[in-house]
């Protein structure tokens, strides 16, 4: 029986996780070690109960008495604070789940790895912030890392039936999100509900309008730098509306190898948890004739920047991508209050990496953290100086 652990479980990817638990056998099949959350607390207490957890853990910490409350006699025990999810990460399991969103989740998923488990990696900031450091961990403990994100899945896959052939180029495909046919004009004046309406995938509202900016995407090229020794020469992004194919790789003959599928999560979980076969899940197998046409056209770096903001990220430091995380969380955070509009995200990001210094390794977490804390200063000042 395989011990497992989910961080993040009451989020979109966790939510789909446990939807292939189920699928491939539930309680019977896996003993689950941690289940963690945020405010949630009573779909984190369901999860928990459910599947007869060790430990349950709220991010919140003035929220521990309600997650005993709602615990109470289910023998699974009650924790609250972010020491608290670090403790329960580095508890031993097999395979863990990682998808905290945002920075939150790095000293989790590092302790996570240090533990030598598989690392089913969904929180992009993990390598974007501190690829170095959370990868060296990773190695020297012997946690092998699998890429949940349905790109970096999808690469990974076309690499694994590839084993030992070196690849040429890496294309990343982007749905484009809800703007992708939107004028500058009207991406201006664009909600934060507007923005999260995503065509194709259901995620949360933070994902959801990280796509529409393309900040996503622009995440997910400094992640295929960590990922596959990916670069600026050998990276590509292509908007593909279908979100059919999710990424591809080229090889030395001319030959490009793809990984197909309907916009569906559970493919890349249930593939990062059964890896090296493959589970049968309940997802729709995708039919060609149905869909009828693929489309494909090059991004426009002038409506999206994000794109252009990562390549500059990708040739500067390994805190370059911590400062641009950072100033992305506190750009898209005060878009959602309202602080700021949409086209404003990507100025305040770039303002903040012009003023980053261009060297510098992360030497251990508080490194990384200390980027973070004066990227999040810096978008303020910037957010507090345009207001004015």
């Amino acid at each position: 029986m395989r011990a497992v652990s989910i961080l993040g479980v009451t989020g979109s990817v966790g939510r789909s996780t446990l939807e292939v638990l189920r699928a491939l056998g539930g309680r019977e099949a896996f003993r689950v070690v941690a289940l963690t959350g945020a405010a949630n607390i009573d779909a984190l207490a369901a999860a928990a109960r459910e599947f007869g957890a060790e430990i349950a853990v709220t991010a919140d910490e003035a929220r521990l008495d309600d997650l005993r409350a709602a615990l109470e006699g289910s023998g699974v025990e009650a924790a609250a604070g972010a020491a608290a999810l670090t403790e329960a990460a580095a508890r031993p399991a097999d395979w863990v789940m990682a998808a905290i969103v945002g920075a939150a989740g790095l000293a989790p998923t590092l302790a996570a790895a240090r533990t030598g488990a598989t690392i089913a990696l969904a929180n992009k900031e993990c390598l974007v912030a501190a690829g170095g450091l959370f990868l060296s961990a990773a190695r020297a403990h012997g946690a092998r890392v699998i890429p949940v994100d349905s790109e970096h899945s999808a690469i990974f896959q076309c690499l694994d039936a590839n084993a030992g052939r070196a690849p040429t180029r890496f294309l990343l495909t982007a749905s484009g999100g809800p703007f992708r046919d939107w004028p500058l004009e009207r991406m201006a004046a664009a909600t934060p509900a507007s923005a999260a309406a995503h065509p194709n995938w259901p995620m949360g509202m933070k994902i959801s309008i990280d796509s529409a900016s393309m900040f996503n995407k622009a995440l997910e090229m400094i992640e295929a730098r960590w990922l596959f020794g990916a670069t600026v020469e050998t990276l590509d992004v292509v908007i593909h509306p279908q979100s059919v194919i999710h990424s591809a790789v080229s090889y030395a003959d001319g030959s490009m190898l793809a990984q197909l599928g309907a916009p569906d999560m559970r493919t890349a979980i249930g593939y990062a948890l059964t890896w090296p076969e493959r589970g049968a899940l309940p997802v729709a197998p995708l039919d060609l004739v149905a869909l009828g046409r693929l489309d494909f056209s090059a991004p426009d770096e002038a409506r999206f920047p994000a794109l252009r903001l990562a390549w500059a990220a990708m040739d500067r430091s390994e805190l370059c991508g911590a400062a641009f995380n950072a100033a992305k969380e506190a750009a898209l955070d005060a878009f959602i209050a309202g602080r700021i509009g949409f086209l404003d995200m990507a100025r305040v990001v770039e303002i903040v990496l012009e003023a980053t210094p261009t060297a510098g390794r992360a030497r251990d977490i508080a490194d990384v953290l200390e980027a973070d804390r004066i990227a999040r200063r810096l978008a303020d000042e910037e957010m507090t100086r345009s207001a004015a």
